[in-house]
Formats: structure tokens, C-alpha cells, sequence
């Protein structure tokens, strides 16, 4: 009889499991058909590769110039708006910065609201929110919306009803008395929703957690640092560069419990590849800001880490700013392309353009480094990434002392460093064209003075530990950012577009030959593949938000938020005035105030008949 129930209980097992595995596969294939057709938006990202390329071509660049606004509709909160709208079928899902206020439009009934949803959150958990109280999106799968609200509680909707199905708090406390935060947009892969942490800037520790789709159950976590168990590293399959990383990897670097309160954050965009199933994403600067505090490599601070996405275990990372000295988070988005010729030889790639100011080229199966070039000139943290593969420093960027904040020192203003903390590039996703294979970049032309100070940890309280001022970068007339077309088989800018502050949209590019983004004092931009601007609109306000495209009943609309903030608006969001504070953007960016106002807007546009 024991057999007989062993083999009863493992085929009910077995049973058990062919319908969970069903389940997940159902509901990824339901996405992921969604996201395939270009009618919708389905992902943020628009596409798990993180191209935001769309296939409509009704706008295109012959007639783009006829863009009207097609109709509105406000949010009715005046933060930075980040992320963009989703749209699935008939349906639009809106999201706002905080209370994170969510609404599904009907399109068919002229945007009428179907539900909305506004959860209750302490209000304590603003104040620790470091550069704004921003959130990048909702997320869509198995007939639910997936909100990741700031106080870290991820919530799952009915689509159709807006009613909360689960929900689930993603960190210790939701009140703020441990700096966490939630500002990310989640991701679905298969039968998991992938969600981050924020906090970077009061101790806290990175994490990537997998929640399951239909109950809300923690599935998996893999911290930033940490014991190989809580890392989800296998010292000796887990590469960096090509070699096992170790023992003991997530520790060894730090001086003794630091890494406890190691920052690491995971606040940016992820990216998945279904053939080799893996999760792409990046994490933030370690904690505090003044590197003499922590000495050693910090390890996985500033790291692009490849995941399975079924279990976590990482496949291989590379750490792209070891000992961090500037705040250069490397969260920034993983763009997946297939068939970049590098070296005359085809190779499917992952491109990330890191805060650092250098753009990665790295085989995306093995973590092979490809490519390491600056994408704007005026980098001079660095002179370059080490290429040499028999050098003991491969892989590692040659820091000019010059502009390092360790070499010269605690309570030393190191000035002129470029970038500025903000980075090249923040979170503001490029786009990447298929058809041109050139990726379109927003970015920052911003340096920095940096002064580290001695700090301590206490929870919930700001662990920076430096004082900064940004201003624009040399030569450069004035202004602070360019929209660039890059190469990224060859390391090279093809052109580049002067804006007079950081252009702090995320790109899209489409079919129709054109590419759209946003800039700080609001406009709508288009420009045509070789960066003639072909259209600008100003909306009401600073647009710091991601531009989308979607099809209905037959006519292409591009829809963006407008509504300034972020880091680099968060003198006008925050009502802040002194230079130093906003961690140094508020001087940098005090003209801004002269250009536009608070907002909270979707402005939604089309080609009239």
C-alpha cells in the first residue's frame, strides 16, 4: 500500500505541476501575443527586449508634421510622471506618481473612466523618496494589472474591474522607517511578476524578487549582496567575464558587515530573453556615497546581472564600476538586439549606456564584453574600459585621479568630474531600430563638484555622505543634454541633437522612420533617422515621462505624460531652492523654472484624416 500511495501522491504531484507549469505558460503566451501586436502597448518597455520600437508606420516622416493633439486627460497630481500609459485592446491604464493613482480609459467611449484605483499609503514614505515621488508603471498579465505602489506593496487588479485580486509588501516596513521604497515598474515573465527595491541613498540592500502570478507568493529573491545563498551565485557557474566568481562573492569585497547596508538597489527597467531565459537588469550605487568609508570593490554594487527566470540563480554579472566614487548607478535599462556585427561576426547583444557615461556591447548568452566606449565626449572620470583580456584589470574602467573621490580624499571638493552623479544617462529608456540598427539616446551633458564626508547609519535616515553641485558640462553653450544615434557594434555617436536641459524622456522609435522623445521644458519631439526634427508640441508641462504608440480602430496615436520632476526637476516638484539640495540638481537646474510649471498630463496625439 505505501507504494501505491507514493506513486498515487507523485502522479497527483506531477498533475499538480503540469497544471501550474500550464498556467504560467498560458498566461505568458497571452502577453506575450499582446505585446506582439503592435496595436497594443502592452509591456512598458514595449517589447521584453527593451527596444521601444514599434512596427506602425501610419506617422510617418512625411506626414508627422501634421500631428494635432488628438485629446487630453489629467491625473490630478502634480509630481514628476515618469513610465507611460499601457494599452491593451480598448483599454488605457494610466498611472500617477504618488498617491499612485491608477485609471483604466475606455478608447471606444472618447477615454471614459472605467475604474480607478488610489490605494491608502502612509504618507511617511515621501520624504524618503530621493528624487521625487515618481513611479515608473503598471504592468499587465494573466488578466491583471500589477501596481508597485511606493510604499513597496506590489498589488494585483482585476483588469476589467479594478478590484485588488492580492497584494503583497516587498520590504520590511511600508512606512519609510527603513528607506525603502518602491519606484520601479514591474515586469511579467511567465507565470512570475519581477519587482525591485529603491532606497540606495538610506542603506538599504538590493533585491530582485519573483512573486507568483496568480496568489502574490514569493517565488524567488536574489539579493544584490550578501552570502552566495542570498545572492543566488554558484561560486563556480556563475561567471564574471568568463571566470567562476568565487566564493563568497558578495561579501568579500566589503569590510566586514558594510554589505548589510550596501545599497545595491534595483529601481530600474528589466529585460528578458525567452530562448535563453534570462532576466536582465542592473544595480544602483553602494552605500554611502563617500567611498572611504567602504573600501574594497563593493561587489554587486553598479553590476548588470543575467538571471534564470525561473529560479534567480545568476548566470554570469559584471560589475561595470567597481569601489563606486560618484553615484553612478548602473540601473540603467538592458537593450536585447540580434545580429550586431562586431567584428564582422554576427552577435545577438545586450547594450546598456550605463550612468558612468559609457555604453556596453556584451554578448548577451555568455556576458562576453564586446564594446566599452564613452557615448558622450566629455566623460573624463576615466579615460577608458580596459580591453586587454590578459590584464589583471580587464574589464575595469582607468580612473584618473585627477576626479577620483577616494584619491583625493574625504572632505575634499574633487571639482569638474563629468558626468554628474545624475549620470549620462538616468533611467530615461533609449529606443533601438531594427531597421537602422542604431539605438536613439536620450542623455545628460552635466558635471559635477563632489565633496564626501564622514556619515553614519542609522535606519530610515539619509545615508549619502557627500555634498554636490551640477552645472553644464564645458563647451558645451549652455546646454545640458543631447539626443544622440548610436552605434553599438562600433562604439560610435552618429549624430547628436543639442537640447538645452538633460532630455529626460525615454525615446521611441517606430517603423514609420520616425523617433519621438520628450524634453524638460515639455515638448514632443520627432526626428527623422538621420535627426532633422521633423515636429515639437509643447504640452503643459516638463515631460520626463516615456512616449509610446498604439493603434485604434485603424489611426496610430503617440501618447506621452507630461509632468516635470524626477532628479533633474526636483527643484520645481519638491518646491526646492537652495543649490545643493535635490543631491546638487536644484542649482543645476534653476533655469528650469523659467520654461515650465508643475503639471499632470496625458496628452495623446494623431494625424487628423
Amino acid at each position: 500500500m505505501r507504494v501505491h500511495r507514493n506513486l498515487i501522491g507523485i502522479a497527483l504531484a506531477t498533475t499538480a505541476m503540469t497544471f501550474s507549469l500550464a498556467g504560467g505558460a498560458l498566461a505568458n503566451d497571452d502577453l506575450q501575443g499582446l505585446i506582439s501586436d503592435s496595436k497594443n502597448w502592452a509591456i512598458q518597455t514595449g517589447d521584453y527586449a527593451n527596444t521601444r520600437y514599434s512596427k506602425l508606420n501610419k506617422i510617418t516622416a512625411d506626414n508627422v508634421k501634421n500631428l494635432q493633439v488628438a485629446w487630453t486627460f489629467s491625473t490630478g497630481v502634480l509630481r514628476g510622471h515618469e513610465g507611460g500609459p499601457l494599452i491593451v485592446g480598448d483599454v488605457m491604464y494610466v498611472h500617477a506618481p504618488f498617491p499612485n493613482t491608477v485609471f483604466a480609459l475606455d478608447l471606444n467611449n472618447d477615454g471614459k473612466i472605467l475604474w480607478k484605483y488610489e490605494p491608502k499609503q502612509d504618507a511617511n514614505v515621501i520624504p524618503i523618496m530621493c528624487c521625487d515621488t515618481v513611479n515608473r508603471g503598471v504592468a499587465y498579465g494573466d488578466g491583471k494589472i500589477f501596481l508597485y505602489q511606493a510604499d513597496t506593496t506590489l498589488v494585483a487588479l482585476d483588469a476589467k474591474t479594478g478590484k485588488p485580486v492580492w497584494s503583497v509588501k516587498n520590504a520590511e516596513a511600508s512606512d519609510g522607517s527603513k528607506g525603502e521604497s518602491g519606484t520601479s515598474a514591474p515586469m511579467v515573465v511567465k507565470d512570475k511578476v519581477i519587482v525591485g527595491i529603491s532606497g540606495g541613498e538610506f542603506g538599504v540592500r538590493g533585491a530582485l524578487t519573483a512573486y507568483d502570478i496568480k496568489d502574490g507568493k514569493q517565488a524567488w529573491r536574489a539579493w544584490s549582496m550578501g552570502s552566495d545563498k542570498e545572492t543566488l551565485i554558484d561560486p563556480e557557474k556563475t561567471t564574471q567575464l568568463g571566470k567562476p566568481v568565487g566564493k563568497d562573492s558578495g561579501t568579500n569585497t566589503w569590510e566586514g558587515d558594510q554589505w548589510k547596508t550596501g545599497g545595491g538597489t534595483t529601481w530600474g527597467w528589466y529585460s528578458y530573453d525567452p530562448k535563453l531565459n534570462l532576466i536582465y537588469y542592473g544595480t544602483g550605487n553602494p552605500s554611502t556615497w563617500n567611498p572611504s568609508q567602504r573600501p574594497g570593490d563593493n561587489k554587486w554594487s553598479m553590476t548588470i546581472m543575467a538571471r534564470d527566470a525561473d529560479t534567480g540563480m545568476a548566470k554570469w554579472l559584471y560589475q561595470m564600476t567597481p569601489h563606486d566614487e560618484w553615484d553612478y548607478d548602473g540601473i540603467n535599462e538592458m537593450i536585447l538586439a540580434d545580429g550586431i556585427e562586431v567584428d564582422g561576426k554576427p552577435r545577438d547583444v545586450l547594450v546598456h549606456f550605463d550612468r558612468n557615461g559609457f555604453a556596453y556591447t556584451m554578448d548577451r548568452a555568455s556576458g562576453e564584453l564586446l564594446v566599452a566606449k564613452k557615448y558622450d565626449p566629455a566623460v573624463n572620470w576615466a579615460t577608458e574600459v580596459d580591453m586587454d583580456k590578459d590584464s589583471k584589470t580587464y574589464g575595469r574602467p582607468k580612473v584618473v585621479d585627477k576626479y577620483s573621490t577616494q584619491v583625493q580624499g574625504e572632505d575634499v571638493n574633487t571639482t569638474g568630474i563629468c558626468p554628474a552623479a545624475l549620470g549620462t544617462k538616468d533611467q530615461q529608456p533609449a529606443a533601438y531600430s531594427p531597421k537602422t540598427k542604431l539605438f536613439y539616446v536620450p542623455t545628460n551633458h552635466v558635471c559635477m563638484d563632489y565633496e564626501p564626508y564622514k556619515v553614519s547609519y542609522t535606519a530610515g535616515q539619509p545615508y549619502v555622505g557627500a555634498t554636490l553641485s551640477m552645472y553644464p558640462a564645458p563647451n558645451s553653450h549652455g546646454g545640458m543634454g543631447n539626443f544622440i544615434a548610436w552605434d553599438a557594434a562600433k562604439g560610435e555617436i552618429v549624430w547628436s541633437k543639442p537640447e538645452q536641459f538633460s532630455v529626460w524622456s525615454g525615446a521611441l522609435a517606430t517603423d514609420g522612420d520616425v523617433v519621438f522623445y520628450g524634453t524638460l521644458e515639455g515638448y514632443l519631439k520627432a526626428v527623422d533617422k538621420d535627426g532633422k526634427e521633423l515636429y515639437k508640441f509643447k504640452t503643459p508641462s516638463g515631460i520626463i515621462g516615456n512616449v509610446t504608440t498604439y493603434e485604434h480602430k485603424g489611426k496610430q496615436y503617440v501618447a506621452v505624460l507630461s509632468g516635470v520632476g524626477g532628479w533633474a526637476g526636483i527643484g520645481l516638484a519638491a518646491g526646492l531652492t537652495k543649490p545643493n539640495e535635490g543631491l546638487g540638481a536644484v542649482g543645476g537646474y534653476a533655469a528650469l523654472s523659467d520654461y515650465t510649471a508643475l503639471g499632470g498630463q496625458l496628452t495623446v496625439f494623431a494625424v487628423p484624416e
